[in-house]
């Protein structure tokens, strides 16, 4: 079985209380009452022959419907418990959540009901903090807090 690897973006900005991320909660009827470890990185599978970058950068606007620019800081790979890959990149940038325009997804919902629903992929993206980030992110993704962090060492400048 092959391991199945997503590419994502995490937006960030600099702000007079410090750096925000821009995290999204997943859309449709599973994620509706979860909050606390259920955010991330919008992000999506690569595709066959795909570079990285490239899924990620399409994954980010199909979720999300904001643009990105370069420069992209590399923040790794990481392995989620379920074995899925995620390797994410950062750009600096601002975006409106209330502008959010995710693609859509059908599901037969409720389960066996023969029904078919349409469901955002993503149904909402908030800035937060990254102290608070890290408690809203699937735990498995936390990391890629830190290492936006060891990216951007040394900001803000020091006083004086």
């Amino acid at each position: 079985m092959a391991i199945e690897r997503s590419a994502g973006l995490l937006m960030y900005r600099r702000t007079p209380a410090g750096l925000e991320v821009l995290l999204a909660h997943p859309g449709g009827p599973f994620w509706v009452r979860r909050d606390a470890g259920a955010w991330t990185l919008p992000k999506g599978g690569i595709g066959p022959g795909e570079e990285a970058l490239a899924a990620a950068l399409r994954e980010f606007r199909e979720e999300t419907g904001f643009a990105s620019a370069p420069p992209f800081l590399p923040l790794g790979e990481l392995r989620q418990r379920s074995g899925k890959r995620i390797v994410a990149w950062a750009f600096e940038g601002d975006a409106d959540p209330a502008r959010l325009a995710s693609n859509p997804f059908e599901l037969e919902w409720p389960p066996r009901s023969g029904r078919r629903r349409t469901f955002p992929e993503v149904d909402r993206v908030q800035w937060f903090g990254l102290s608070e980030a890290r408690g809203r992110l699937v735990p498995g993704q936390a990391p890629f807090i830190d290492a936006l962090e060891r990216q951007l060492r040394g900001w803000p400048p020091a006083a004086g």
